[in-house]
């Protein structure tokens, strides 16, 4: 998808980089169906390596993750 608005201004989209925001929301919308698709072991891993990694440099987006992994760790069948 080419972004219309950076490609009117003479910036190629291409140089544009998504913002952290816009890349939690993409994980996170990822995570949930990878639990729906049965896979609940699996996010809830991801989502716990997430909060790991952006405990410190993004600590919105890890207690986004964090509210996930605990949404998800109760339908683990350990």
């Amino acid at each position: 998808m080419i972004d219309q608005t950076s490609t009117e201004r003479g910036m190629p989209s291409h140089t544009l980089k998504p913002s952290p925001e816009s890349l939690t929301g993409i994980l996170l919308a990822s995570l949930e169906a990878l639990a729906v698709a049965g896979q609940v072991e699996a996010a809830c891993r991801l989502a716990g390596r997430a909060c790991v990694a952006l405990r410190h440099a993004d600590p919105q987006g890890e207690h986004r993750f964090n509210a996930l992994l605990h949404r998800l760790a109760s339908r683990v069948p350990w």
